[in-house]
């Protein structure tokens, strides 16, 4: 892992962000609120006349988008372990195309796992600024090798 540090290790596909997807987080999470589900609203008072998507989804997208980049000979598990820093930076509007791009940041032996930290760019097709950027960290727990 220490050869990745500082390397692009994965482009994902991209997802369409639609408004079941976000109705169906609002719904999961009970934030409702109108820039999100009210798409008659949003039509007169957002700036694209458009819903967008919950910051926090455009979150829990990242292991589903990121799950792919990295493989890992003897894996057991791999655990979310939270994350440093996140930033929204520029909203997703319904209907957008996005996709994870994540570089290797660190990687350290931790306990009985390897600590991975990465920064996640999520980006919306068209778009020159990322609607994200989140430092991710995961832990890979490997099965044991016998003698």
């Amino acid at each position: 892992m220490q050869s990745l540090i500082g390397e692009e290790v994965g482009l994902s596909d991209w997802v369409v962000i639609d408004q079941h997807r976000i109705d169906q987080f609002a719904e999961a999470t009970t934030d409702h609120q109108w820039i999100h589900v009210d798409t008659e609203r949003a039509a007169r008072e957002m700036p694209d006349g458009k819903t967008i998507a919950h910051g926090y989804l455009t979150i829990a997208l990242i292991p589903v988008l990121t799950r792919n980049f990295i493989h890992v000979e003897n894996l057991a598990r791999t655990v979310n372990f939270g994350l440093n820093k996140v930033r929204f930076i520029a909203p997703i509007p319904v209907g957008s195309r996005l996709r994870g791009r994540s570089i290797v940041l660190q990687a350290q032996q931790r306990a009985d796992a390897l600590l991975l930290t990465s920064q996640v760019r999520i980006e919306v097709e068209g778009q020159k600024q990322p609607a994200c950027v989140a430092e991710t960290l995961s832990m890979y727990f490997f099965n044991d090798i016998e003698s």
